[in-house]
């Protein structure tokens, strides 16, 4: 790869949907050291990500950063927990019905897992239920902040096809969560 570091009129042509729509640039667009060949409209931190916070524990939602017609993703980033003085910061045992859930653990303490570590990623496919490990919920109460950082990613067609996904190989894995 070329860098050109050139000013002038750049015309790029850009399509989207079937279209071409015509785009100029005062500087060449060759004008970065390791360009990838795409031009990308923005670039977006984790780290700017703000969640929306509540009294009371809200839904995952709430951390979702980015959606598609095929997935979302969440970013759990550091926050306050909920603040009502009787509120259980824990979030609670669920089961995703429409979609398989990939999180990978970037950094921090992780107040619904145990043994979680940097690095990790954890599985679970739709309608496995899951939740918080035993004695994290106990552990939750009265917290006011969590310092974790990871990405979630909630498909809305199975991941795996076959029975060999993490977990679903132990019979007991969705009794994992239960004391």
């Amino acid at each position: 790869m070329i860098t050109h570091d050139e000013k002038g009129d750049f015309l790029l042509h850009i399509k989207k949907q079937d279209n071409l729509y015509p785009y100029h640039y005062k500087a060449h667009p060759f004008d970065v050291v390791g360009w990838d060949g795409f031009l990308y409209p923005y670039a977006f931190s984790i780290h700017d990500f703000e969640p929306i916070t509540g009294r009371l524990h809200l839904p995952p939602p709430i951390h979702q950063t980015f959606q598609t017609r095929g997935f979302v993703i969440c970013s759990f980033v550091p926050r306050m927990y909920d603040y009502h003085p009787l509120s259980i910061p824990a979030p609670y045992n669920h089961s995703n019905i429409d979609s398989d859930e990939v999180l990978y653990y970037v950094d921090g303490e992780f107040m619904s897992r145990k043994h979680v570590e940097k690095g990790q990623i954890t599985l679970h496919p739709g309608g496995i239920p899951h939740g918080p490990h035993p004695g994290t919920v106990e552990k939750s109460i009265g917290q006011k902040e969590t310092r974790e950082l990871a990405v979630m990613v909630d498909t809305f067609k199975p991941l795996l096809m076959t029975d060999h996904a993490v977990g679903i190989e132990d019979p007991d894995y969705c009794l994992s969560w239960l004391s």
